[in-house]
């Protein structure tokens, strides 16, 4: 089984290959290594995968949002099924560089979906977001809710995504699932993301930024939660009955929600922080940023219906793992 996953030298892109690896499945990993955090962090998460994995790991550097290119690079390769985590991330940086976000999230999922129908694939996987229910004030979040307001255009790039798929599950019965991260973190995690930012600081003495005052909420997932998940539904393609599946659809077509199903106040997280460091934050508390959300929250009925998910690390857990990788890493 050759499996082809995009966004491979990012976070959930290298830890979803390493454990399908592990399995013994062989790997195709496609990323254009773009710069928007540190390029050697990517580089790292790749030369981690070769040197673990050899032969099953095949890395082909390659912007996903260039049709062309996609289909040079994947000539002769043979492709089984498909896990597309590769996309612009991050909310506020959506603000500053909108076409980043229609190139890659809106261009790239559409150079995928093609993908997968010519190559009659058994199954795309993609990534989704907990972003799209934008201000939505009713917890915990479930894929049944409607999602038309979104407060970010990475947020409505990511319900165009969805939006996209199942017109591709409908037309073309391509068996997919898309899957509404909610706040992951762990080793090998970014450096855009409140977990990396405030470890850092606070291992330096500098102040960290918490905004709305620290009145906020997060579902913090950890990574070995997410890549659980993510196989589960990986191995698992949405039938074509007709049935009624979680997300609405009849199409071969489900969407979950993936988190801890646990919301946490960031005040609480940021003193679990402190006691993994060793050191008392200093907190410099800033009012709320465009595009963000007050709370998210992780209603995971149906994932834990359909295919058992079940999350088993709290903060208390996961926080310290990424404080002790990252001190490995940085030699902090």
């Amino acid at each position: 089984m050759t499996i082809l996953v995009t966004g491979v030298a990012g976070f959930i892109g290298m830890h979803v290959a390493d454990a399908l690896m592990k399995a013994g499945r062989t790997v195709i990993g496609v990323d254009n290594m773009n710069d928007y955090y540190t390029v050697r962090l990517k580089q790292d998460r790749i030369a981690q995968l070769q040197a673990i994995h050899g032969g099953l790991f095949s890395f082909v550097p390659c912007d996903f949002a260039d049709h062309t290119a996609l289909l040079a690079v994947l000539d002769g390769h043979s492709i089984e099924s498909i896990i597309h985590l590769g996309a612009q991330a991050g909310v506020r940086y959506s603000i500053e560089n909108p076409h980043a976000y229609v190139q890659s999230n809106l261009v790239g999922h559409v150079n995928m979906l093609e993908l997968a129908r010519h190559r009659q694939v058994r199954h795309l996987v993609y990534a989704s977001s907990s972003s799209v229910y934008g201000g939505n004030d009713s917890l915990p979040f479930r894929v049944e809710d409607r999602a038309d307001h979104p407060v970010s255009l990475y947020a409505a790039t990511k319900k165009a995504d969805e939006l996209m798929s199942e017109t591709y599950a409908h037309l073309y019965r391509t068996p997919q699932t898309g899957l509404r991260f909610f706040t992951v973190y762990g080793p090998w995690g970014r450096p855009d993301m409140a977990m990396w930012i405030f470890t850092k600081k606070i291992l330096a003495g500098d102040p960290i930024p918490v905004f709305n005052h620290g009145k906020m909420q997060r579902d913090f997932t950890y990574i070995n939660d997410i890549v659980a998940g993510v196989i589960a539904a990986h191995d698992n393609p949405p039938p074509d009955d007709g049935a009624e599946k979680a997300g609405g659809s009849r199409s071969p077509h489900r969407i979950y929600n993936i988190g801890n199903h646990k919301p946490e106040e960031l005040m609480r997280l940021i003193t679990v922080l402190e006691e993994a460091c060793g050191k008392k934050a200093i907190i410099d508390l800033l009012p709320m940023q465009p595009g963000d959300v007050h709370a998210t929250y992780a209603d995971i009925t149906a994932i834990s219906a359909d295919l058992g998910f079940r999350p088993t690390t709290p903060i208390e857990v996961g926080v310290p793992e990424f404080v002790s990788w990252y001190r490995r890493y940085t030699n902090g």
